[in-house]
């Protein structure tokens, strides 16, 4: 592994790509990626008894699908990185406990998907590990319940607020895959001051100009060199500020620039507002959509810089501000 600046490294022995899956709910497969998703679940219940067993399902369901595609069984992998939104990531651990894989639960709010595939990377790179797998979730009715209000309550959204994604997505990680995990950044907590819950593309939207700014000064490289810089999940409030913070600095993401939470909905026929957000939006849209389009080439290069939010209810009740972190991850087909 070559250590770049700090922070930035390149993987050498260059671990890839060896199985990937990307699960949606009913919402989510009305919208424009309904293709490429590997399931969709019309039930948001998922034949389970409350919506926290639901998310836990889904983690289940999007690993099985990966390791088939890997054509692996659970005993191939040495260790599982996983998280999710809920308290104590009970998502995550309820769902793969029955799975007998050794495993390290991770937390970055939205950010985790590519925090866990970083981790997971760097496990196979250094030889701690054979095969890994990356794992992560979200569930509107879950995340509503936790962090706003009851759904019967009815209350008005505001127009900067995000749909909390319905989804998983599974990334399984060793030696000899299609798509190679070249390089990462590991972002920088940053906060501007942003208190508002329902404005998180807002608090997030620095942070990502930070680790996009960071990680093209360390390689030498701009965004023309890619052919996509996805972050996930800004949204349309957020990415519009991404785009101007980047700006200040010379930076021109141009059209390479696309954001998950704004691609996995049709803004206006299903009136999401702000676009989607949670794990499992960038976990998705990633696993399936992205990782689908390397394979057949369409892609080659591409920046995933997963975003989050870094708050709890109650943070949120204390009135502090919301800090945000950025990861990313440089893909290679």
């Amino acid at each position: 592994m070559e250590r770049l600046q700090r922070g930035t490294f390149r993987f050498q022995a260059v671990p890839t790509i060896l199985g990937h899956a990307g699960i949606a709910g009913k919402k989510e497969g009305e919208g424009p990626l309904a293709g490429y998703f590997d399931r969709i679940h019309e039930d948001p219940m998922m034949e389970q008894t409350s919506w926290e067993k639901a998310e836990s399902s889904l983690q289940q369901e999007v690993v099985g699908i990966a390791l088939d595609k890997a054509a692996l069984p659970p005993t191939g992998v040495d260790v599982m990185f996983s998280g999710d939104l809920l308290n104590q990531c009970i998502a995550s651990t309820f769902g793969l406990r029955s799975l007998g894989i050794p495993h390290m639960g991770v937390y970055g709010a939205c950010s985790t998907m590519v925090e866990a595939l970083i981790n997971a990377a760097v496990f196979v790179e250094c030889g701690a590990a054979n095969v890994c797998a990356a794992v992560t979730s979200s569930h509107f009715c879950s995340s509503e319940r936790q962090f706003r209000t009851p759904l019967g309550y009815g209350g008005q959204r505001s127009p900067s607020a995000q749909w909390t994604v319905t989804g998983a997505g599974a990334a399984i990680v060793g030696k000899g895959g299609r798509i190679a995990v070249s390089a990462a950044c590991v972002g920088i907590i940053d906060d501007l001051g942003i208190k508002d819950p329902c404005n998180m593309g807002a608090a997030m939207a620095p942070a990502a100009a930070d680790t996009i700014r960071r990680y093209l000064t360390d390689t030498g490289t701009s965004p023309g060199d890619y052919d996509m810089i996805l972050t996930g999940d800004l949204g349309f409030v957020g990415s519009d500020l991404l785009r101007q913070l980047l700006a200040r600095d010379g930076i021109d993401l141009g059209d390479r620039h696309q954001d998950a939470g704004m691609m996995i909905f049709d803004r206006e026929a299903q009136d999401v507002h702000a676009g989607g957000s949670g794990c499992g939006c960038i976990g998705s849209v990633l696993c399936s959509h992205i990782m689908q389009r390397m394979e057949e080439g369409a892609l080659k290069r591409i920046l995933a810089i997963a975003t989050g939010a870094l708050m709890s209810t109650t943070s949120a009740w204390q009135g502090e501000t919301i800090p945000g972190v950025a990861h990313l991850v440089e893909l290679n087909a």
